[in-house]
């Protein structure tokens, strides 16, 4: 199991993590990689892209019909370019802490031999920008080596990216997680790239790829399908060919230095981020 790159997605909620690692894993299984991606997030959206389908049935589900006596074959569907798919789910509303779920599933599927010695990946595409109990574990029992951050250049954007770092540094030591990058996905922002170029510089890590925006990533997410798969000869669908060659050739991986509030408020004012912000305010 030592060759299996396991790597954890997070980001800002509504940031597009989920559409950025459905599009990533796709362009690594065209490439010929062999991929499990779990999804960590009580929406159960992690793979729906893949799959062609609204929401597969979750873990937490399937435990709560069928109690204990669970086969592999009962939470794992095949998606696109034979991607084994994986949705942790959440309690019922109301009931307990959404991260249970990812401690459970994952201990579930180590326990099923999910794991294989075949596998290439394993993504964790992990909710929003809470990496606190449950939601670090990927980080924090070492089960994801790898983590990249989801970011683009807003304003709360980059504070999540920030507190994120903070969580991997935490539990860099103990887990043994390192910072990959960060990936942009772009919302057309004033001077994105410089940004986010020296924002990365700043904790310690790189601006691994810039994702463009383009409406087809929309129009393939109402089609259910990735870009690789609903366009596969659109300039975007080789952006995200070209993200998951940057995954898989990246050989640099740190221990981030999150920054204060106060450094990263200059950041934002050197790039007129904060200017703006006042401005929208101002009475």
């Amino acid at each position: 199991m030592g060759k299996i790159r396991q790597i954890a997605i997070y980001g800002k909620g509504g940031i597009g993590k989920s559409t950025t690692t459905q599009n990533l894993t796709a362009g690594l299984a065209e490439a010929g990689k062999r991929i499990m991606v779990v999804g960590c997030d009580p929406k159960a959206d992690s793979t729906r892209l893949l799959l062609g389908t609204l929401a597969q049935r979750t873990v937490l589900d399937t435990l709560r019909e069928t109690g204990d006596d669970v086969e592999l074959k009962g939470i794992t569907r095949v998606g696109f370019g034979g991607i084994c798919c994986v949705e942790s789910g959440g309690p019922e509303p109301g009931v307990g802490c959404a991260g249970r779920g990812i401690i459970t599933s994952i201990g579930l599927l180590e326990q099923l031999g999910a794991y294989t010695d075949d596998l290439d990946y394993v993504f964790y595409d992990v909710l929003g920008d809470v990496v606190c109990g449950g939601f670090a574990m990927p980080i924090r029992e070492g089960k994801a080596k790898e983590i990249y951050i989801v970011a683009s250049g807003e304003m709360m954007a980059l504070y999540a990216a920030n507190n994120i770092a903070k969580g991997v540094a935490k539990f860099a030591r103990t887990g043994g997680a390192r910072l990959g990058g960060i990936i942009c996905n772009s919302r057309n922002v004033d001077r994105e790239t410089e940004l986010l170029r020296a924002f990365s510089k700043e904790l310690g890590t790189r601006l691994i790829y810039f994702v463009p925006r383009d409406n087809i990533v929309q129009r393939a997410e109402i089609n259910r399908k990735t870009v690789i798969e609903y366009a596969p000869q659109t300039r975007q669908a080789d952006e995200y060919r070209k993200l998951a060659a940057a995954i898989d050739g990246n050989d640099m991986f740190t221990i981030p230095k999150p920054m204060t509030q106060e450094r990263l408020e200059k950041i934002l004012l050197e790039y007129g981020l904060m200017d703006s912000i006042s401005d929208d305010y101002r009475i």
